[in-house]
């Protein structure tokens, strides 16, 4: 069986207009006003509308690390939202009323964009954001500021993690685990974080570890990657 993942970053949040690696928080209202503009995109058919679930705090985990600039968690050239997200959700949505799953990870702001985007989707540790250890809830300027050689090595080293949380290397270990579990999933929807997405792509492009510095995904981007039982293949939609 053929897989298919269409991949969407989460809306935009705080940390993301600050340049900061932030702990759990929730999308800004001006987020919370363009799911509204992409919702009826991902509305199911009338006769199997089903009420969206309710977005809870409830199992999160205290801190995630999330999008930005490289100033943010190395989210390299993330912008904010220009208002034209429904087009680029197109994709998405004609896969949204048809996946087999629908999955999320379990922040906030990922759990308050599937329920904008009305996708009743179940929460995945896997999921999670790229978790920025003790520099959760700072600014990279402050943080370069005040520890120069830790920024560096952050930057240039997968395996460093100076921050006392995750590595570059865990994460895309992490999502490639994830991956290999749904190379006979049929169709799956997954609202997550841009790190996710960028490891993502750069395992389905088998390049080193160095691409995800080079992937931009600001809010409510979509990838779509597909599988032919053995290995992911980034793919890309026609106009």
């Amino acid at each position: 069986m053929t897989a298919r993942i269409v991949l969407i970053s989460h809306a935009a949040t705080t940390a993301l207009q600050r340049a900061a690696f932030p702990m759990d928080e929730p999308l800004t209202d001006q987020a919370l006003r363009r799911l509204t503009t992409a919702r009826p995109l991902f509305s199911p058919p009338a006769a199997t509308t089903t009420t969206p679930r309710t977005p809870t705090t409830a199992g999160r985990p205290p801190r995630t690390a999330d999008e930005g600039t490289v100033t943010t968690n190395g989210e390299q050239g993330a912008s904010k939202s220009d208002g034209r997200e429904a087009p680029a959700l197109e994709e998405a949505a004609a896969l949204g009323p048809s996946a087999r799953k629908v999955l999320c990870g379990p922040s906030q702001r990922c759990l308050q964009t599937a329920a904008g985007l009305r996708l009743e989707a179940e929460p995945v540790e896997a999921l999670r954001d790229w978790d920025a250890g003790r520099w959760a809830g700072r600014t990279l300027a402050d943080v370069q500021a005040e520890h120069p050689e830790d920024v560096l090595a952050w930057l240039t080293d997968p395996a460093s993690a100076p921050h006392g949380g995750e590595s570059l290397l865990a994460l895309l270990d992490r999502v490639t685990a994830w991956l290999a579990t749904l190379h006979d999933a049929g169709r799956t929807l997954a609202v997550t974080h841009p790190a996710v997405i960028r490891a993502a792509v750069v395992h389905a492009l088998d390049a080193p570890p160095q691409a995800f510095w080079k992937i931009d995904v600001p809010p409510l981007a979509q990838v779509t990657l597909t599988s032919n039982g053995r290995r992911w293949h980034l793919r890309l939609s026609a106009p």
